[in-house]
């Protein structure tokens, strides 16, 4: 067994499962709850071709996560499928997260040449109506709907992510049956997070008792759909998993629930960890704390060595009633909407209605 040198970092206790990359921040659309108000660039500073590629390279010596393509509009970077390419080759899984109405048979070949193996489409409404009010950029609907069906044709697989806000709460069913309707493998839903331009919808987030009603009823779709259904930025969903699990006599494991037995709430700083397009490393997208930037330190020095990420691996560093709640370890709370709200990134989970025993 070989012997291990004194500093030598470990990166068994905190593996790396996933990382989402934003490649540029440039993009088509307005997106009124877009964390990075993200909108036409070109944005100064972003990371090189050659940068990329040492850092994955980086990556790669400790780790083979799975890594998303975002932005802003990732097609809009123009050595996208080169980097997706040399991510594939370097042995990634490469997914993408794209608005989809830049798809066309081209891009969609290129994707799956480059070995792209998913899309995500973010779909905020089920009408035109409800949709493009979110992208502020009329025809957005149809032009996402286009490319999921350009996705289709191509044989690629995609996704539905959508953000929930008092705009589309009642409209969550009908999107669900959308993605269904259209072939998706999984909807994936985010709670809103108010950063960026989301800052001026804090007053379009849902009430705490509208987010448990609304994750109680998400638990209720799992076996109703034939897709995976998986909340995102929703810590409280695998608490009210395990609740309601018990409530029915089963034991939470991979066979009965898949993956969600296997994961938990907030995954920042622990398993996952967002790099935006100047360098910096990030818990995620949402929670906007410098932990370190790639064109300073080599990547595995910042995913072990950073004093944030050492913090959030710590659940007992929790503060308020997520330090005392016995789902600590399963939930974590929402640390980017702790900090928007107190200041603070350890501080307990503002929209909770649950009550430690």
């Amino acid at each position: 067994m070989p012997v291990r040198q004194a500093g030598e970092l470990r990166t068994d206790q905190h593996p790396l499962r996933m990382i989402a990359w934003e490649l540029t921040r440039s993009c088509n659309l307005f997106c009124v709850h877009c964390r990075a108000s993200a909108e036409y660039g070109p944005y100064e500073g972003e990371l090189a071709t050659q940068e990329v590629f040492r850092v994955m390279d980086e990556i790669a010596s400790f780790s083979k996560p799975v890594i998303i393509l975002t932005g802003g509009e990732p097609l809009l970077r123009p050595d996208i499928f080169e980097l997706a390419s040399y991510g594939t080759a370097t042995g990634f899984r490469m997914v993408m997260a794209t608005n989809g109405t830049l798809l066309n048979e081209e891009i969609v070949q290129k994707m799956k040449t480059s070995g792209i193996q998913r899309i995500s489409i973010s779909i905020d409404g089920p009408t035109p109506e409800t949709h493009d009010a979110f992208r502020k950029v009329k025809g957005s609907f149809e032009g996402s709907l286009r490319g999921i069906e350009m996705a289709k044709r191509g044989g690629i697989e995609f996704q539905i992510n959508t953000t929930i806000t008092q705009a589309n709460l009642q409209r969550i069913p009908d999107i669900l049956r959308l993605a269904v309707d259209l072939g998706a493998v999984a909807l994936h839903i985010f709670l809103l997070v108010p950063t960026g331009r989301g800052k001026e919808l804090k007053d379009q987030e849902i009430s705490a008792q509208d987010y448990e009603k609304t994750l109680q009823w998400f638990y209720e779709q799992i076996n109703q759909v034939p897709l995976q259904l998986k909340a995102t930025c929703a810590p409280h969903y695998y608490r009210i998993l395990r609740q309601q699990a018990k409530k029915e006599g089963k034991k939470v494991t991979p066979k009965t629930q898949g993956l969600d037995a296997m994961t938990r709430g907030c995954l920042g700083g622990i398993s996952f960890c967002f790099i935006s397009h100047v360098g910096q490393v990030q818990p995620c997208g949402y929670l906007e704390l410098n932990c370190g930037n790639v064109r300073e330190k080599h990547f595995r020095e910042i995913w072990m060595k950073s004093d944030i990420f050492q913090n959030l691996r710590n659940t007992d560093g929790y503060q308020g009633k997520c330090g005392r709640c016995e789902f600590r370890k399963v939930c974590g709370g929402c640390r980017a909407r702790a900090y928007e709200l107190s200041g603070e990134y350890m501080a307990e989970e503002p929209y909770c209605v649950y009550e430690p025993l």
